[in-house]
C-alpha cells in the first residue's frame, strides 16, 4: 500500500483553496486563500497572500509559507 505524502504546496496554486486554523480565535476557524499576492518584479518569487474567515471575511495576509505549519494550519475544513 503506497504511504500518503502530503502533496508540496506551490504558491501558484493556493488560490481559493481551504484551510484549518489549529487553533481558532474569536469564532475564525475556517479561512479560504482570497488572493495570491504577486510581488513587484515579475521576476520573483510569491511570498505573499491573502486568507478571508468564512465566519466574518476578516481578512489577513500572512507569508503563504506559514500554512505550511501543521502547528497553525491543516489543509481542508475540519
Amino acid at each position: 500500500m503506497p504511504s500518503k505524502k502530503i502533496n508540496p504546496l506551490s504558491p501558484k496554486k493556493l488560490l481559493l483553496t481551504k484551510w484549518t486554523a489549529a487553533h481558532p480565535k474569536n469564532k475564525r476557524k475556517h479561512f479560504l486563500v482570497s488572493k495570491v499576492i504577486a510581488p513587484d518584479l515579475p521576476d520573483e518569487a510569491i511570498e505573499l497572500v491573502e486568507i478571508e474567515a468564512i465566519y466574518d471575511k476578516y481578512r489577513q495576509t500572512i507569508a503563504w509559507r506559514e500554512l505550511c505549519d501543521s502547528e497553525h494550519w491543516i489543509q481542508g475544513w475540519v
